[in-house]
C-alpha cells in the first residue's frame, strides 16, 4: 500500500523536469559563492607556489625569473627552453614598441582630436592634425592586456618547470630532454599539438572580438563616433539603464521586453513544432506497409539541398499582400473580397513565419529521428503489443522517451539557434509589421538578433552600443537555458538507463 502511495505522489517528468529547473535557480546563489571561494583558494595556492620557489630554488631557479627558460636550459630541455625565451623576447618587443600606447590611453579611450592643420604663412588649411582612434584603442587595448595575462601564465609556468627541474635533479630522477619533448608532442601529448593553431585562431577571431563588442556596450559608441575624429568614451551601466527604461509608450524597455517575450515564444514553437512534425513525418514513413520509403525521403532531402534563403524569399513573394500568388488565387476562386495581409497583421504575421520554419525544418527533423527510429529495438514494441498497448500508448512510452533521451542536446541547439534563427523572419517579414508601440526601427515579428541587425547595420544611425547590450543579454539567456536544461535531460541524467 505504502509502494502505491508512492507512486501516485510521485510527480510525472514532465513536472519534475521544471521542478529540478526551480531547484537549480534556488542553489545558484550559494554555488555563486563558492565559486568565488574556490577562486580566491586556488589565487592563495598560486601565491604559496611562488613564494615556495623565490625561498627554496637555486640559483638555476632564480635566473629564471630574469631569463625566461633558463631552467630549461640549464638541464638540457632547449627546446623548451627556446620556445620560452622566444615569448620573452616578443613579450619585451611587443610591450616596447606596440602596446604601450594602446594601454595608456585604454582608461579614457583617447584625449586628442583631430583637428585642422593649418599653414602659418598663408593660413589656409592644408590637412588635418593626426589625433586618437577610440575604436583602435580599445581594440588593441584589448589585444595588449591580453597578451599580458597569457605572457604571465606561460611565465608562471616555466618558473613551476625550472623549480620541478631543479627537485628531480636533487632526487636524482631523469629529467626529460628535447628528444623526450619531440617524442611527446607527436605522441602522448599529440593532441595539445595538433590543437594549438586552431586554439590560438580562436582566440584571435573569436575571443578577442566578443571581448571588444562586449566593452562596446559600456561606451557611448554610435553613429556621432564612425569617424576617427570623433572619440568616445566609457559610460560604465549607462547603456544598460537606457534600454531598461519604462517611460513612454514605445520606450526601449518596453521593446525590449516585448521582443524577449516574442523570442522566447517563437523559439519554442518552431522547436516544438519542426520536431514533432518531423517525428510524425518520419513515423510515417516507416511504418509498415509503406511502400517507396526511399522515394518519401528523397523528396523532403530535395527541400534540404535548395538554400535556405531561395525557399524563403519565394514564400514571401506568394504571400505578398498585394500582388501575392496566394491572394490572386483566392480571388479568382471566389473565396475572397480583399486580399489577406498574410504578413501585415501581427497575429497572422507571426503564425506565418512558424508555418514557414516547419517547412524549412521538419526534414532536418525527420532525418534525425528516422535514423533513431530504426534503432529503437522491435523486442519493446513485440512486448507493448503482447501487454495490449495501442499505438498512442506504444508512442507515448516508448517511442517518445526514446527519442527525448536520444536528441535531448540536440533539442537544445535547435531552441538556442532558433533564438538566434536571423534567415526566417529577416528574408519572410523583416521583422514588421511595424507598431506605434514598439521603438523604431523594431516590429512586431522581430527577434531581438534581428532588431540588433536593424539597430547596427540596417538602419540610418546605427547605434552600436545599445547593439551590443542586446548581444550580452541574448548570450546570457541562451547560456542559462543551455546550461541549465541540458543538466536536466535524460540524456545527462540517466545515461545508464538505454545503454
Amino acid at each position: 500500500m505504502a509502494e502505491v502511495n508512492a507512486s501516485i505522489k510521485k510527480p510525472n517528468a514532465f513536472v519534475a523536469f521544471f521542478i529540478s529547473i526551480g531547484a537549480w535557480f534556488r542553489a545558484f546563489p550559494k554555488r555563486f559563492v563558492n565559486f568565488f571561494k574556490r577562486l580566491g583558494l586556488k589565487i592563495a595556492n598560486w601565491f604559496k607556489s611562488l613564494w615556495r620557489i623565490v625561498k627554496e630554488g637555486n640559483w638555476k631557479t632564480r635566473m629564471s625569473f630574469v631569463v625566461m627558460g633558463f631552467g630549461c636550459f640549464a638541464y638540457g630541455q632547449w627546446l623548451r627552453g627556446a620556445l620560452y625565451l622566444l615569448l620573452e623576447v616578443g613579450f619585451v618587443l611587443f610591450m616596447v614598441f606596440f602596446g604601450p600606447p594602446y594601454l595608456g590611453k585604454f582608461g579614457t579611450l583617447g584625449t586628442t582630436l583631430q583637428g585642422p592643420l593649418i599653414d602659418q604663412n598663408t593660413g589656409l588649411q592644408i590637412g588635418v592634425t593626426e589625433g586618437d582612434d577610440s575604436l583602435m584603442i580599445l581594440l588593441f587595448g584589448v589585444v595588449t592586456i591580453l597578451f599580458i595575462l597569457i605572457f604571465a601564465v606561460l611565465y608562471f609556468k616555466q618558473l613551476r618547470n625550472a623549480f620541478a627541474n631543479q627537485e628531480r635533479a636533487e632526487f636524482g630522477m631523469p629529467i626529460d630532454g628535447t628528444k623526450d619533448d619531440v617524442k611527446n608532442m607527436l605522441n602522448k601529448n599529440f593532441h595539445t599539438t595538433i590543437l594549438a593553431l586552431p586554439t590560438l585562431g580562436i582566440a584571435v577571431f573569436t575571443v578577442i572580438p566578443l571581448i571588444f563588442m562586449i566593452l562596446i556596450a559600456f561606451t557611448n559608441y554610435d553613429y556621432e563616433h564612425l569617424t576617427p575624429g570623433n572619440l568616445f568614451t566609457w559610460v560604465g551601466f549607462k547603456n544598460f539603464a537606457e534600454l531598461f527604461k519604462f517611460t513612454g509608450t514605445s520606450s526601449m524597455g518596453q521593446t525590449f521586453g516585448k521582443l524577449l517575450g516574442w523570442t522566447l515564444l517563437w523559439a519554442v514553437l518552431s522547436t516544438v513544432t519542426t520536431y514533432i512534425g518531423g517525428m510524425i513525418l518520419a513515423i510515417l514513413i516507416n511504418y509498415k506497409g509503406v511502400r517507396l520509403k526511399k522515394v518519401y525521403r528523397a523528396f523532403f532531402v530535395v527541400t534540404i539541398a535548395v538554400p535556405q534563403f531561395v525557399s524563403l524569399l519565394i514564400i514571401s513573394k506568394f504571400l505578398d499582400t498585394q500582388n501575392g500568388l496566394i491572394n490572386q488565387l483566392l480571388k479568382s476562386w471566389g473565396w475572397i473580397d480583399q486580399n489577406i495581409k498574410w504578413l501585415g497583421e501581427t497575429n497572422l504575421a507571426r503564425l506565418m513565419v512558424v508555418v514557414v520554419n516547419m517547412w524549412i525544418g521538419v526534414p532536418y527533423s525527420m532525418l534525425i529521428t528516422s535514423g533513431i527510429l530504426m534503432n529503437i529495438p522491435e523486442e519493446l514494441y513485440e512486448s507493448a503489443r503482447i501487454d495490449g498497448a495501442g499505438p498512442v500508448k506504444t508512442f507515448f512510452k516508448i517511442t517518445l522517451p526514446y527519442m527525448l533521451f536520444v536528441t535531448g542536446p540536440h533539442l537544445i541547439t535547435q531552441f538556442v539557434g532558433n533564438i538566434n534563427n536571423f534567415n526566417v523572419i529577416f528574408l519572410l517579414t523583416g521583422g514588421g509589421p511595424t507598431s506605434p508601440d514598439l521603438r523604431s526601427p523594431a516590429g512586431k515579428t522581430d527577434l531581438l538578433i534581428t532588431w540588433l541587425y536593424d539597430l547596427t547595420v540596417n538602419g540610418e544611425y546605427p547605434n552600436y552600443k545599445l547593439g551590443s547590450v542586446i548581444g550580452i543579454l541574448v548570450f546570457i539567456v541562451c547560456a542559462v537555458l543551455s546550461l541549465v536544461v541540458y543538466g536536466r535531460t535524460s540524456s545527462v541524467k540517466n545515461e545508464e538507463d538505454f545503454q
